[in-house]
């Protein structure tokens, strides 16, 4: 769950992409750390995912390795026993905002386990590691109860955390469902906030924001021709996509998440509450059989900085509506 509030001040909005620095971050370049025995599966995890990342090395076990490279990769793939990796990393953590990640994964690429910096880049090597078999063990609180920290609404938004000591209160709340709304603020404005506030700073310009709902079950290729549609008809292409947008009942839709994983796009869900807020003019049976407001057109009006609905509803293959804000 997340939550955006994209008024001027304090307006309540709700919802849950790549960034710099510190906030949920992407790793691009990862070792792979193997002992010889395993080095053809080592080898196997780097031609499975070469297409995931910019960089990916395949280092040799020895005593000193983690040490000789740390600083070099934004995230360590230890092929071995967690245990080994623990002793080897424990000396050289300092801080949970500069270190590199560290996943493990069995020789027999049955688990892959983040074992620090989960927000880091481990949680997203270790999801990618179930492209070969291994189940992802995220152990992250936020995750572990099925709700999404205030770093991975950073990456969703496409934007990065500031102050990052700050997220030890704001996570808490999360977990609380104490949160609230990320308010939103236009410019030129300064902002004084305490240690309990985390500041994100967005990474690039304003875009569009793809609202999108289906039935269960619906294919990637057909969001992907929904949303590719729905931009032409908005005179806009892919590079002009913010994020996606959607509702929390739909936080588990593999085709949507894996469509947008695709075209580089972040995907943030609205509660229901925030929804019906910004409810769309198009009629929708969702609100009368379920009680939740037409998902594509709130969506896109709820997430967009103006609220502005830029193209209506449009049903595609009868599996996907989109609609388009900015």
């Amino acid at each position: 769950m997340s939550d955006t509030d994209s008024n001027s001040d304090t307006d309540s909005g709700s919802g849950h992409c790549q960034t710099p620095d510190s906030d949920g971050e992407v790793a691009d370049e990862i070792a792979i750390v193997s002992f010889e025995r395993k080095l053809d599966t080592a080898e196997k995890i780097k031609r499975d995912l070469a297409d995931d990342y910019d960089r990916i090395d395949v280092l040799t076990y020895h005593g000193d390795v983690f040490a000789d490279h740390w600083g070099e990769y934004d995230c360590f793939v230890g092929l071995m026993a967690s245990g080994i990796a623990m002793r080897k990393t424990a000396g050289l953590l300092d801080d949970k905002w500069e270190d590199p990640a560290v996943v493990v994964v069995d020789e027999e690429l049955t688990w892959a386990i983040p074992l620090t910096g989960g927000h880091h880049g481990a949680n997203q090597v270790a999801h990618d590691l179930s492209k070969l078999g291994a189940v992802p063990a995220m152990t992250t609180a936020s995750e572990a109860a099925g709700k999404q920290g205030v770093e991975s609404k950073a990456k969703a938004l496409d934007s990065h955390v500031v102050n990052g000591d700050s997220t030890v209160a704001t996570n808490l709340a999360v977990l609380n469902d104490e949160l609230g709304p990320v308010a939103r603020l236009e410019g030129p404005k300064a902002v004084l906030v305490g240690d309990d506030v985390t500041v994100l700073k967005r990474n690039g310009d304003d875009g569009v924001v793809l609202g999108t709902g289906s039935v269960s079950g619906a294919k990637k290729a057909q969001f992907l021709t929904a949303w590719e549609r729905a931009l032409d008809d908005a005179d806009c292409d892919w590079d002009d996509v913010e994020f996606v947008a959607t509702g929390t009942r739909k936080a588990d839709e593999p085709g949507m998440l894996d469509a947008a994983e695709e075209i580089g796009a972040g995907v943030v869900y609205f509660e229901k509450e925030t929804l019906t807020e910004f409810e769309g003019p198009t009629p929708s049976r969702s609100k009368e059989l379920i009680g939740w407001p037409g998902i594509a057109e709130a969506s896109a009006i709820a997430g967009g900085r103006d609220h502005e609905l830029v193209v209506e509803k449009r049903r595609y293959d009868d599996a996907v509506t989109v609609a388009v804000g900015r």
